[in-house]
């Protein structure tokens, strides 16, 4: 049945034939279609590479069918969320690789989106841990790839946002931990120049993010709190702590979507005040559970109700390492325009991944920018500057980029991609909004 679907941002909306599955059988039928098709989790990526016409929903595809709690290798079906997921592997003393900042999305989703962490610098983008994965190509054929059969299918399938067929399921492998805690280090920055200085110092540790206040001008230009994080050893807990506990649960709802002319310069300046002086002291450690080191927001329930009825766009780039004169530009650019973010997000990526997966060695930082008179405009002209020096835009994130942006950022990977695309999607039936609109199908 037809129904107004939206992701996390809230926009774009359109209506949509979603569909559901628990079996195989279910899932060919809802593909028995000559309309466009895409495969969708649990709705948090931001713009509309899981929107299309017909839009089958993987979340009651959700069953964990393998995990060896010797080897940390798991394999679950595309629809388990990492929250479901987590309830299983802490307790047995493993956690996810690479996470990104809400536990609320689908296995599947963190495959299309190869989605990062806080420690990719460290560890990479989570295709680097996967072993293999199960894809429904369009010819109805069910195909397992991995880095010695069909890599090239793999490798596109990796960030591929749902274009090569529908995920099926994931074997990969997890990472060991002594406790769910986290051994959490905070500084607070004075301005940009500090943080990255900061960010080179403690490039060794783990997990690391940075928030910054990119209203602030002068001396204070990008003051920031960097967040640092190492999986907390047995011995760093109070006597008596189940190491392995799982947090409790605890979440309050959003209740309203708020009005539009709530989110100003003078609130957002007025939130960064509050949350850059809360931290009192100029460095701080404390032994945390994961779950407000990794998923602060997740503790409020539709939080991005607080954007308004027009939704909002989260806008991420990436600069290479040697060009931090881009990112300066564009804090510059934003300060200036006094459209800060409540939510403006810096992490130093490690090495190029491959294919079409967004990270590069650089600075990577994600904005909220509620949807206004004006915000297109001045995002096409931040993505000037950011191909400018070198960078690109994440696709899972994006809801406005043009076809010629989103090229000229990937290069040849695009091209790359764009061919195993119509190799294993030769009639694009998968296919999105975000696809037609970067002319990666037709």
């Amino acid at each position: 049945m037809k129904k107004s679907i939206a992701n996390w941002g809230n926009y774009p909306i359109m209506e949509s034939e979603e569909g559901t599955f628990r079996t195989i059988g279910e899932l060919k039928s809802l593909l028995d279609t000559d309309r466009a098709v895409i495969a969708r989790g649990n709705g948090r990526c931001y713009g509309d590479a899981s929107l299309s016409d017909v839009t089958v929903c993987t979340l009651k595809y959700d069953k964990i069918t393998d995990f060896d709690t010797t080897t940390g290798i798991i394999t679950c079906q595309s629809g388990v969320t990492l929250d479901q997921l987590l309830e299983v592997i802490v307790p047995k003393g493993w956690f996810l690789p690479v996470t990104p900042g809400t536990k609320f999305v689908t296995i599947g989703g963190m495959v299309a989106s190869d989605v990062h962490g806080k420690n990719h610098h460290v560890d990479g983008a989570f295709s680097r841990h996967i072993l293999e994965l199960d894809l429904l190509t369009s010819t109805g054929e069910i195909v397992t790839c991995s880095r010695t059969h069909l890599p090239d299918l793999l490798e596109a399938t990796c960030g591929g946002m749902g274009l090569t067929g529908v995920i099926l399921s994931v074997r990969f492998q997890l990472k060991a931990i002594e406790t769910s805690y986290i051994s959490q280090h905070r500084i607070k920055a004075d301005n940009l120049e500090e943080l990255l200085e900061l960010f080179e110092k403690y490039k060794d540790v783990t997990y690391s993010v940075a928030w910054i206040d990119c209203l602030k001008k002068g001396k204070g230009f990008g003051r920031s709190i960097l967040l640092m994080g190492e999986h907390a050893k047995r011995a760093e807990l109070k006597s008596g702590a189940d190491p392995l506990q799982l947090p409790p649960k605890k979440s309050i709802p959003f209740p309203i979507t708020l009005p539009s002319w709530v989110l100003n310069n003078f609130t957002v300046k007025a939130f960064n005040f509050l949350y850059y002086h809360k931290a009192f002291r100029k460095e701080a450690r404390s032994v945390i559970p994961y779950e407000p080191f990794f998923y602060p927001l997740d503790a409020i329930l539709h939080w991005n109700r607080g954007y308004g009825k027009k939704g909002f766009v989260q806008y991420q780039f990436v600069v290479p390492i040697a060009q931090k004169a881009g990112l300066i530009d564009i804090l510059k650019r934003i300060s200036d325009k006094g459209w800060g973010s409540f939510l403006a997000v810096l992490k130093v990526f490690g090495a190029q991944d491959t294919g079409i997966s967004f990270p590069m060695e650089g600075y990577t930082l994600a904005l909220d920018f509620p949807v206004r008179d004006g915000l297109f405009p001045f995002l096409e002209e931040l993505d000037q500057v950011v191909l400018q020096y070198g960078g690109r835009i994440y696709l899972s994130k994006d809801a406005r980029m043009s076809a010629r942006t989103y090229r000229s950022g990937y290069e040849s990977a695009a091209g790359e991609f764009e061919q195993r695309v119509h190799k294993y999607n030769p009639e694009q039936k998968f296919r999105s909004v975000q696809s037609a609109r970067l002319a990666i199908t037709r």
